[in-house]
């Protein structure tokens, strides 16, 4: 190969990285920068938040979406409470008792910052209650009364039994009465007689007692006739009087609460009611008791006392509610209930308020996975949110699965401003899924990944982790430290130009490397304990990396760092195994021979491809016949592999390197194994960008590097990828004194010249190759297979079916839909 075309597409040091430099700060210390408040980077991102705070209509509700570590939730908090302060502080809500009916407690609603104070104006009229009764009725005026009423009633009892006292004596016959008896017993010479002296009595004389006696006691009868009447005018005299004197003793409790709250016409009107059942309860309650205790106090403020369901500070401002739980109870209330003798029951003071009773009048703060993770909160969101109306109840209720009594609370106004933080994946999936989303959910804050490399971004980036550093009580970073975060956060991004907006992962990075700096009883944290924190990390998720890079040193794992070979070359593939990921090569492997199978995925063949490798693969079909199979048809038979590979395969960024060793299983022609390759090709040959293009290079620079470098090898990537390399200072030593080589290429023609080491021959006007090249020999070969095939179809049955290029690749378009923990790409 010519050196002009290596040196062509070799690149120089200077374009593997993008440098950063301690001069680019106007600071010696991060301690010297102003706080940095706002979120780097994300101007649309804030523009939706501001917009979607702002807009006051129903149905604008957010969902932040974006990766984590990004700086969503912490700016999604700050911006909500710094907007909040300036909102109107919403109204106070308590339940309280319906007194017609319990089973429906009644929602009141009170200025902000009041309710409290309306709980604890009700908890001093218990305790007023509890002094005022029963010394109310122990008061001699009430005693007075209610004797004058008791008097009436034995008068009237009295006279009547006096009438008929007198005609029993004008008949010889005595009354007697106790308590409960009234009694005639006949008397002679004034003295009563017994039952052995009546028996002696003459028997006229004893029928004449007997019919006096009868005749005295229907008289008696009809004298107590009107008694039971006496007994209801005197109970409604004592009632009447009751009720008065409880009046009167309430009159000087309740008015000033009824005063207090004049303006308030849901609180008057419970004060009415509580008024008119105090009448009942005082009697019940604080009259018939022996002595008033603790349990009657109890009783007392189970029935009165309101159950506070949210409460304000009079100037908070709107409130901000992050629930991190959100279950169905959690967000929508709870109804507690009691034991009693194995019974259970429940009452208004049983209520417990949820996150969106908090967040009333203000701002709801959830996670979309937990939250669609948590049965019936969902749909009941947005049945509150379409509906504006707060209802507790149990959601076992509407499956029929609660057997027992339980409450139907009043619903309450719901004003709240939903905002859901999460996946990209999980919006969209709710974009198709749930129609109701979009109506309910119209504003969208997509905070992005990236950060493009500005110098007022470099200046607010440096300003951040000064700002992360004090809230923290970490030690301030020196210049030539933040510079290595910008290029450890360029690396995050995989670009020259750009900064990762994973604030996260940088703010992790830093507080480990403080943690080094403590260890070193160091003061300040410089680029030193970065890089020992990075190595440290690396060390700890290395154990794979390392084994595997073992493995190939002991030959278990075949990959050739020298010599040359047919049909095979390394390629450059990242293995992710949970959340590390790092770069293995592995040998791409083409047999060629006559036949009409088409070009076969082994990957796919055994269910390891997943759809975008084995699209890559099926692309290299449109490429060889566009490119050599112009006068005859491609009917060959090929298999591809990806050899040693046991977990599943993803990505097509090996069809580069697929595409070169079946040109070289056609061509016959040796690549030299000192090359390891990666990129994607279209049907025309042209190379496009991939992914984790920096792990890749490092990890085939480690095995170069244990095995020793010989100067020759090198990895070779798409020219797009060039802007993405942030390699490690390791790698860039080496291409600066010459024992490794990046290549950036764009065609495939150039990838396999530096892979055979020779021009590989560009057509002609007439697209004829140069005679000996080796993509001439390629055209060759196809030639040969296509008539050595039409030979064959000459000589099968009409019957005989035969698989050609385009049945085979239908074929490989059916999806193997499985993925794994471990997968390459």
């Amino acid at each position: 190969m010519p050196d002009s075309l290596a040196a062509g597409l070799r690149l120089p040091p200077e374009a593997l990285t993008r440098p950063f430099s301690p001069d680019q700060f106007d600071f010696v210390l991060t301690e010297e920068l102003e706080p940095f408040r706002g979120v780097l980077g994300q101007e649309r991102a804030v523009e939706a938040l501001q917009f979607g705070v702002a807009m006051p209509r129903p149905g604008y509700n957010v969902y932040v979406m974006g990766e984590p570590g990004t700086g969503r939730f912490s700016f999604v908090k700050r911006y909500l409470r710094a907007e909040a302060k300036r909102l109107a502080t919403p109204a106070d809500w308590v339940y309280v008792n319906h007194f017609d009916e319990s089973r429906e407690p009644k929602a009141l609603e009170l200025p902000p910052g009041t309710a409290s104070a309306f709980v604890s104006d009700i908890e001093g009229l218990v305790d007023n209650l509890m002094a005022t009764f029963p010394a109310a009725f122990e008061h001699p005026a009430y005693q007075q009364k209610k004797g004058a009423i008791d008097r009436a009633f034995n008068q009237r009892y009295d006279h009547a039994l006096e009438t008929i006292e007198r005609l029993a004596l004008e008949r010889n016959v005595a009354l007697y009465r106790d308590s409960s008896n009234i009694a005639f017993t006949p008397m002679r010479d004034g003295k009563a007689l017994d039952e052995a002296e009546f028996a002696q009595l003459p028997e006229a004389e004893r029928d004449r007692f007997h019919k006096d006696i009868s005749e005295l006691e229907e008289r008696l009868n009809e004298e107590l006739a009107s008694l039971p009447q006496w007994k209801r005018e005197s109970s409604n005299q004592l009632r009447q009087l009751n009720e008065e004197t409880i009046t009167l003793a309430l009159q000087p409790l309740l008015a000033p609460l009824s005063e207090k709250y004049a303006e308030n016409a849901g609180v008057c009107g419970y004060l009415q009611a509580l008024q008119i059942n105090l009448l009942k309860t005082v009697v019940d309650q604080l009259v018939e008791v022996e002595k008033v205790d603790g349990q009657t106090r109890k009783l007392l403020e189970e029935q009165y006392l309101p159950c506070l369901v949210v409460g304000h500070h009079a100037d908070g401002g709107a409130p901000v509610v992050f629930e991190t739980h959100p279950t169905y109870d959690n967000l929508f209330g709870r109804i507690e209930y009691s034991t009693d003798q194995g019974a259970l029951y429940t009452s208004y003071r049983q209520l417990r308020p949820g996150a969106l009773h908090r967040a009333n009048g203000g701002f709801l703060v959830l996670e979309a996975e937990k939250l669609l993770g948590e049965p019936f909160v969902w749909d009941a969101l947005k049945r509150a949110l379409h509906s504006r109306k707060l209802k507790m109840e149990s959601p076992l209720g509407e499956l029929g699965r609660l057997a027992t009594v339980t409450l139907t609370p009043q619903v309450i106004p719901l004003q709240v401003k939903v905002i859901i933080i999460g996946s990209r994946q999980l919006y969209y999936a709710l974009q198709d899924h749930d129609p109701d989303f979009q109506e309910m959910f119209r504003v969208l804050v997509d905070f992005d990944e990236e950060i493009s490399l500005s110098k007022d971004n470099l200046e607010q980036f440096a300003q951040l982790l000064k700002t992360r550093t004090s809230e923290e009580g970490m030690a301030p970073l020196t210049a030539d430290a933040v510079a290595r975060l910008a290029t450890y956060s360029s690396r995050l991004a995989e670009h020259q130009q750009r900064l990762s907006a994973r604030i996260g992962d940088l703010f992790q990075l830093v507080s480990e490397a403080d943690f080094i700096r403590q260890l070193a009883n160091d003061e300040i944290t410089d680029a030193g304990h970065i890089e020992r924190a990075l190595k440290a990390k690396a060390t700890r998720t290395g154990r794979v990396s390392a084994r595997i890079l073992d493995d190939m040193l002991a030959g278990i794992i075949l990959i050739d760092t020298a010599g040359a070979a047919v049909g095979k070359c390394n390629g450059l593939t990242v293995l992710e195994v949970g959340d590390s990921a790092f770069g293995v090569p592995a040998r791409i492997s083409a047999t060629v021979y006559p036949g009409g199978s088409g070009i076969v995925d082994i990957e796919r063949e055994v269910s390891l491809g997943q759809p975008i490798h084995s699209k890559g693969v099926m692309i290299l079909t449109g490429y060889l016949g566009s490119r050599y199979a112009q006068e005859f048809p491609l009917a060959i038979s090929a298999s591809i592999a990806l050899e040693q590979s046991y977990g599943y395969v993803d990505g097509d960024s090996a069809s580069l390197g697929e595409v070169c060793t079946l040109i070289s299983g056609l061509s016959r022609t040796p690549l030299k194994q000192c090359f390891a390759i990666t990129g994607s090709i279209n049907q025309f040959g042209e190379v496009q960008a991939v992914g984790g293009v920096n792990e890749k290079i490092e990890g085939f620079f480690r095995l170069c590097e244990a095995r020793g470098l010989s100067g020759e090898q090198g990895a070779i990537i798409p020219r797009a990828n060039v802007t993405n390399l942030m390699l490690d200072e390791r790698v860039l030593q080496a291409v600066r004194s010459g024992q490794f080589h990046i290549y950036a290429v764009r065609h495939v023609d150039e990838a396999l010249s530096l892979l055979v080491g020779r021009e590989v021959g560009a057509p002609d006007e007439d697209g004829q190759f140069p005679e000996g090249s080796v993509n001439a020999r390629v055209v060759e070969r196809l030639r040969d297979i296509a008539e050595l095939e039409l030979e064959e179809d000459d000589k099968a049955p009409a019957n005989d079916v035969r698989l050609n290029a385009a049945s085979v690749a239908a074929e490989q378009a059916k999806d193997a839909s499985r993925r794994a923990h471990t997968r390459r790409r």
